[in-house]
C-alpha cells in the first residue's frame, strides 16, 4: 500500500514538472537574444505528443491586409540559425516583400475584406519537438501564427511498374 502512494505522488511530481516546463519563461529554457530593432521575438511552446514523429509545425508568418477576390501572398524565406554554445535552433524572418497577388478581374459587386494573407516560401515546415520552444524572429509588422500536422496512420505501397 505505501509503494502504492509513492507511486501516485510520483506521477504527480512528473506532471506538475511538465507542466512547469511549458509555462516557463523562454530566458529560462536558454539565453535566446532579444529581438533586434525593427523585429519581434515570437515565441511558440508545443503541446506534449506521444510519437513526436508524426507530428510537423507549420509557421505561418503574414500580415491582416485588406484583400480582393485575387489570390494574395507574401514572400520570404525563414531562416534556421542555432543558438551559439546551445545548438538549439531558431528562426529568423526576413526580406519579407509583397503582397504578390493574381490579377483575376473580381466579379461585379464584390468587396474588400480584411484577411491574413502568409509569406509562402522555404523553411516553413519544421520538425516537431515538444521540448524546445519554437522561436521567430520577424519584423515589426509581421504575425506569426501556426498550424500541428500529423500523419495519418493509414499507408500507401507503392507499385513496382
Amino acid at each position: 500500500m505505501g509503494s502504492l502512494r509513492i507511486y501516485a505522488t510520483t506521477g504527480l511530481v512528473i506532471a506538475n514538472l511538465s507542466t512547469f516546463a511549458h509555462a516557463a519563461k523562454l530566458e529560462d529554457v536558454a539565453p535566446y537574444p532579444k529581438a533586434e530593432a525593427g523585429f519581434t521575438r515570437q515565441v511558440i511552446h508545443l503541446p506534449k505528443q506521444a510519437q513526436e514523429e508524426n507530428f510537423q509545425v507549420e509557421i505561418l508568418a503574414g500580415k491582416t491586409l485588406e484583400v480582393d477576390c485575387n489570390r494574395q501572398k507574401l514572400d520570404g524565406i525563414l531562416d534556421e540559425k542555432s543558438l551559439q554554445g546551445w545548438g538549439y535552433p531558431f528562426y529568423h524572418l526576413e526580406n519579407v516583400i509583397g503582397p504578390t497577388s493574381t490579377m483575376m478581374a473580381c466579379p461585379p459587386g464584390s468587396k474588400k475584406k480584411r484577411a491574413f494573407v502568409p509569406v509562402v516560401g522555404d523553411g516553413f515546415m519544421l520538425r516537431y519537438n515538444s521540448k524546445l520552444p519554437v522561436v521567430v524572429y520577424a519584423p515589426s509588422n509581421v504575425e506569426v501564427r501556426y498550424r500541428i500536422w500529423s500523419a495519418s496512420d493509414k499507408t500507401g505501397t507503392a507499385l513496382q511498374e
